[in-house]
């Protein structure tokens, strides 16, 4: 199944390796570091077309992206789960 992040931006669920809240997470230096380099190493897709609500980091053939998205945390868990729901 796939999610959508926002901005037309569709990725397969089997990829996601987590959902992030950024107002949270970014308050940490760790994470910060992370979302900097990841940014530099250009593994970074802009999904919003507002300020960012949240971040997916996946996993896809061996490469790594993190998509920024406007989406609530909360609201993409939901969209995942109703996608299982629909699955089975």
């Amino acid at each position: 199944m796939y999610l959508h992040l926002g901005k037309g931006t569709v990725i397969a669920q089997s990829e996601i390796i987590g959902i992030f809240d950024l107002d949270i997470t970014s308050q940490s230096h760790l994470t910060r570091k992370y979302l900097s380099a990841a940014e530099k190493a250009g593994q970074v897709i802009n999904a919003a077309e507002d300020i960012p609500k949240s971040f997916v980091v996946t996993c896809a053939n061996g490469e790594r992206r993190l998509y920024l998205s406007q989406m609530a945390t909360a609201t993409l868990l939901r969209r995942a789960e109703d996608n299982i729901l629909m699955q089975n």
